[in-house]
């Protein structure tokens, strides 16, 4: 984690621990010097030390008048400076950013099966999005501390840090999430990433961003499941807009999610109940129950089938791609979880 919310937590508890520490001494030295009853010494501690000119509990004696100027002195500085500290943390918004690492410490506590985005520019932006969109919790690393001022405050949990170093990582709560995505712009660093999170954390997904195709295949020799070279997807992305401009079209309705518009889903079969598995597409009667479509299947040795036939059998370790709002989506879910 950034030190610098530890270096501005210091500060704030020295500046307590002063004030503590005067009033400590004049309350004592006032039972000590004038046999004053401990109210009473803690009364002229305050009065004295906050300057308000009320009278004393008893006449002073000449050495507790020696000793009231030589605390007058000592606390006008050191409570002047104790306090402008104290209070520049509230007008410059320092305590705000207390609040939020311990938020974030906290909100990452309780996180499981979570993604973590790498940087958060513009892929990181739009990869956040989408997250957002399908309800998938999330926390973003980056080490700009004026895009951790700005976003954080947004219902989006930042790690202030370096996204390379193993500790940053740990406090984005590498060990116990699902996937990560990097989208440092630069080769190396996201190298740094995808080794890190590799040897920490051995089973989580990984997709990284790459700039040219060199640096997309070490990425995946060092451990990268996935990697999107940005470029190359936005040059076909205009092509397709051209060649088939509305097949792509199709596909966008498909993609960006709404609160109505079609969403494209995969679903593991050994997540439905056990009664299901086992079972042909035409027994479990998807379509009509739920109105959701199921358009693709991944089987158990990694191949595709595009538009199964209703006589496949769905078998534990095989995954449903289903086409269909997201409340017939949900409420197929339902029926096979159930």
């Amino acid at each position: 984690m950034n030190r610098q919310p530890n270096i501005l937590f210091n500060k704030i508890i020295y500046a307590i621990l002063i004030i503590f520490i005067i009033i400590t001494l004049g309350t004592l030295g006032y039972i000590f010097i004038e046999h004053y009853a401990f109210i009473d010494a803690l009364y002229m501690t305050v009065i004295t030390v906050g300057t308000v000119g009320f009278r004393e509990v008893e006449p002073l004696s000449f050495y507790g008048k020696i000793f009231t100027i030589i605390l007058i002195i000592l606390s006008l500085g050191i409570l002047a400076y104790s306090l402008s500290l104290i209070t520049s943390y509230f007008v410059e918004g320092e305590l705000q950013i207390l609040y939020r690492n311990y938020k974030t410490k906290s909100g990452v506590k309780k996180m499981k099966n979570h993604v973590i985005i790498c940087g958060y520019g513009r892929n990181g932006k739009q990869a956040a999005l989408r997250l957002i969109a399908h309800k998938q919790p999330f926390v973003v690393i980056d080490n700009n501390h004026e895009i951790v001022v700005k976003y954080g405050l947004k219902n989006i949990i930042f790690v202030e840090g370096d996204a390379t170093l193993d500790e940053v990582l740990i406090d984005a709560g590498i060990h116990h999430a699902k996937a990560l995505i990097t989208t440092v712009p630069i080769d190396a660093d996201n190298m740094y990433v995808v080794l890190s999170a590799r040897a920490l954390n051995p089973n989580i997904k990984i997709i990284s961003r790459a700039s040219n195709e060199s640096a997309q295949q070490k990425l995946i020799i060092a451990g990268a499941n996935s990697v999107v070279i940005p470029e190359s997807v936005g040059g076909a992305h205009m092509a397709s807009l051209v060649i088939n401009p509305d097949i792509l079209n199709f596909f966008n309705e498909i993609f960006i999610p709404g609160e109505d518009s079609p969403n494209l889903v995969e679903f593991t079969c050994s997540n439905m109940n056990p009664e299901f598995q086992n079972r042909t597409i035409e027994e479990l009667k998807i379509r009509i129950k739920t109105g959701a479509n199921i358009i693709g299947l991944k089987t158990s040795d990694a191949k595709f089938i595009i538009n199964p036939a209703p006589n496949t059998r769905l078998l534990p370790d095989s995954k449903l791609f289903v086409l269909g709002t997201p409340e017939q989506i949900e409420y197929m879910k339902l029926i096979l979880s159930s």
